[in-house]
């Protein structure tokens, strides 16, 4: 059984670029919550145990598409866990009740997200366990988002930049994995899920050739495949997807029983060739052609 979390060097360093000896395709991958480094503050703090504050992780999933580098795409990946700070969400999406002391008067305090205790500073982990038997200090959360938060997305934004500079557009692929099973948390509880959810804000995102091309790889490799339902997309997609500006971001979910055990956080014989398949899908946007993009109006 895999419970291990790591704590080492968290602090001098929350992200990681794999970058390419040199990027040739207009592709950016990010994993912003297969991180796995556990401030020990933190899980000393915790009332749960380190099996079930892993639950938030999308485990593996930076090592299942870690062959984006060597095809010539960096892949930035936060290092901090999801139920630590979680970069997929507004920079400020936080409930009051966390905390103790005033928040600043631009948080988002009603977002569906904090109601279901899943803010920027989570309440819960994604089954619903409580995270916290205490309050935690607004300045707590506001040194989080300062330390970890805006230096990931400082990051992203600075690979978008330098991509679409020198492509004259960007594609952000933001990898995520999902439970098999939806949680009490989510839009379908209790519901088995399919195999991959491709998120493009309902199209507002991402044009929609790229999904399209996205959809018939997975489907030609006889994976089970909807859109945007239990997940259209989160912050990142939304945020950064602009296709009238040249930038298009999609988001993958994977559902975990592919590769892992869930309870146990074992790899299954299936990882490798489920890290095959995604390198076959990098390769296949390599090919992409970008200028039909820029044709149709979707590029800078």
């Amino acid at each position: 059984m895999d419970t291990h979390v790591e704590t080492a060097g968290i602090l001098d360093r929350p992200y990681e670029v794999l970058a390419p000896a040199a990027q040739t395709v207009p592709l950016v991958f990010s994993s912003p919550h297969s991180g796995r480094s556990y401030p020990p503050d933190f899980v000393a703090a915790s009332r749960l145990d380190p099996l079930t504050l892993r639950r938030s992780e999308d485990s593996f999933v930076d090592e299942i598409f870690a062959a984006a580098p060597s095809l010539g795409a960096p892949l930035l990946k936060a290092l901090f866990p999801r139920a630590f700070v979680d970069p997929n969400r507004e920079p400020y999406e936080l409930d009051p009740s966390m905390f103790d002391g005033a928040l600043p008067d631009f948080a988002n305090t009603g977002s569906p997200r904090v109601a279901a205790g899943l803010g920027t500073i989570a309440r819960v982990v994604c089954n619903g366990a409580e995270i916290y038997d205490r309050k935690l200090s607004a300045g707590e959360a506001l040194a989080r988002i300062d330390t970890f938060y805006r230096p990931y997305h400082g990051a992203l934004g600075s690979l978008l930049d330098a991509t679409a500079d020198r492509f004259g557009l960007a594609l952000l692929i933001d990898c995520h994995s999902m439970p098999s099973v939806g949680g009490p948390m989510d839009k379908d509880p209790g519901l088995r899920r399919v195999d991959f959810v491709l998120g493009d804000c309902h199209g507002a995102s991402c044009a929609p050739a790229l999904t399209d091309a996205v959809a018939a790889f997975l489907k030609d490799e006889g994976y089970v495949v909807t859109r945007n339902a239990p997940y259209a997309g989160g912050f990142t997609t939304r945020h950064y997807g602009r296709p009238g500006d040249g930038l298009h971001a999609l988001q993958i979910e994977i559902n975990r029983a592919l590769y892992m055990d869930e309870a146990s956080y074992e790899r299954k014989p299936y990882f490798a060739a489920l890290a095959g398949h995604m390198r076959a899908l990098v390769e296949a946007l390599t090919r992409f052609d970008w200028r039909a993009l820029k044709a149709d109006g979707h590029g800078a």
